[in-house]
Parts: structure tokens; C-alpha cells; sequence
């Protein structure tokens, strides 16, 4: 048995699962989120499906379906479930934050926690980050592409070309996002509470941050004029390993 196809089997799922909760949070309990246990199946073409995301062990590629849910105002968000903030997200998507997380894992992607503040001793959070080794920030920096239809032609681009920053007015620069995983919170995966999946605006319950400036300012990105189909068009959001990655340069 080949390893993808060892880990895809009922054990593997669970002790991936098991293996997601410590990682994100150790002194909680694993999530208790009354889901039944993801099932994972082969799809057409290669690949497997995890309830509404897809992913390619060959390409290590995870695909989720969404639609457009703003063409202007403030965003804080990249993509929210659809249960979440949705008045601040780009893209909304009904696929499940625990399922998309689950796919990164048994395509053995380590989240790199070094976006997420560490908590202070009196109760809060500091403003210190945990240390996080550069092979581990590398692996898990992901370009997020978006497909979206045109007169019957799939096009494929760079989502940050479909954000702008509201005070330079040009789009977001070009770049990877990071996959810090999301936490476990109160014995509850908090991606799946919060809605939270992609955010521009650091979310700590967000499964993928933006690593860039202005990435603490909630006042400056807005979805790229004139660029945007109109909301309630269906895309499909691709996550695919940086073969580039780079590393803010330590202060």
C-alpha cells in the first residue's frame, strides 16, 4: 500500500484528525464537533474528494468551490464559509473549514504557526510570535490561484490580482499566503466556529493568513474595481505549494 493510500483509509483519517487537534492546540481536547468522521473518496481524473474540496497527492494541489460575494467595499477576509463573516469576505464557500484543513494535512503540509501572537502570562496575547523553523515557514507558503468561466473559457490567475490595496491603488503583490492551520479553541476546531478560512486581516482562527504589509489594517483592502465578476459567480479557489517560497528577512 502506497503512503496516500495508507493514510486515506478510516485509521489514517483518525489519527490525522487526532494529529490536526494536538498540533493545533496541545493542552485543549480534540475538537468536539458533533461531524461525522470525513470520508474521503476517489474523484475522476485522479485525485480525492473530502465533501466539497478536492485534492491531488501528484500535484498537491487542494481545490475549493466558492462564489463571488463582493465586487466592492471593505474586505477582511479572502474566503468565509458561509456561515461566517460574510458581509467582509471576497469569496463565500459552503465547503467545510474542517474538511479543507484535513485535505492539507494527508498531503502532509505542516502548519506554520508564525502568524499567530503567543498568549501573554496575564491573560491576552503578547506581542510575541512562536519560532518556527525556516524549513517549516517555507512548506507552508501556498499561491492561491482562482478558475472562474469567461465566455466559455476557464481562465486561471493569481487571486491577489483580484484585491486592491484602497490607498496605493494597485493590487495586492504578488505572493503566497501561509497555512497556519487554525487552532483548537475550548475543545472546538476554531476555523469551523468562526467561519474563518482565508483572511487578509489576521484572523487567529483562520486556516491561511496573508503574510504581507498592511495585513493588520482593516481599512485598506477592497476587491479590484472593474476586475471582479459579479457576485454570485461560481469559482473555484486552487491551493498549490510556492516552488519560490521567501521569508520576510528578520528584523
Amino acid at each position: 500500500m502506497n503512503p496516500i493510500s495508507r493514510i486515506l483509509t478510516p485509521c489514517g483519517i483518525g489519527i490525522a484528525m487526532a494529529a490536526l487537534a494536538v498540533a493545533a492546540d496541545p493542552p485543549t481536547a480534540p475538537p468536539a464537533d458533533a461531524r461525522p468522521q470525513p470520508s474521503v473518496v476517489p474523484v475522476d481524473g485522479g485525485g480525492f474528494r473530502i465533501g466539497a474540496v478536492t485534492f491531488d497527492p501528484a500535484t498537491r494541489e487542494v481545490r475549493l468551490p466558492a462564489i463571488v460575494n463582493m465586487d466592492q467595499g471593505l474586505i477582511e477576509f479572502l474566503v468565509v464559509h458561509q456561515g461566517g463573516k460574510i458581509h467582509e469576505s471576497l469569496f463565500v464557500t459552503d465547503a467545510s473549514p474542517t474538511d479543507f484543513n484535513l485535505a492539507f494535512t494527508l498531503l502532509g503540509f505542516k502548519p506554520s504557526p508564525e502568524l499567530y501572537p503567543l498568549p501573554s502570562k496575564t491573560g491576552g496575547l503578547s506581542d510575541q510570535y512562536p519560532q518556527v523553523p525556516a524549513e517549516t515557514r517555507k512548506g507552508a507558503r501556498l499561491r492561491i490561484d482562482v478558475e472562474h468561466e469567461s465566455n466559455g473559457t476557464i481562465k486561471r490567475l493569481s487571486v491577489n490580482d483580484w484585491i486592491q490595496h484602497a490607498v496605493r491603488e494597485a493590487a495586492m503583490p504578488a505572493g503566497s499566503w501561509v497555512y497556519g492551520g487554525s487552532r483548537v479553541s475550548n475543545g472546538r476546531f476554531a476555523a469551523e466556529t468562526t467561519g474563518d478560512i482565508v483572511a487578509i486581516y489576521l484572523s487567529l482562527a483562520a486556516i491561511f493568513n496573508y503574510p504581507g504589509d498592511d495585513n493588520d489594517d482593516d481599512d485598506v483592502w477592497i476587491p479590484y474595481p472593474g476586475r471582479i465578476p459579479e457576485p454570485g459567480t461560481k469559482v473555484t479557489l486552487v491551493f498549490s505549494p510556492d516552488p519560490n517560497p521567501t521569508l520576510p528577512a528578520d528584523p
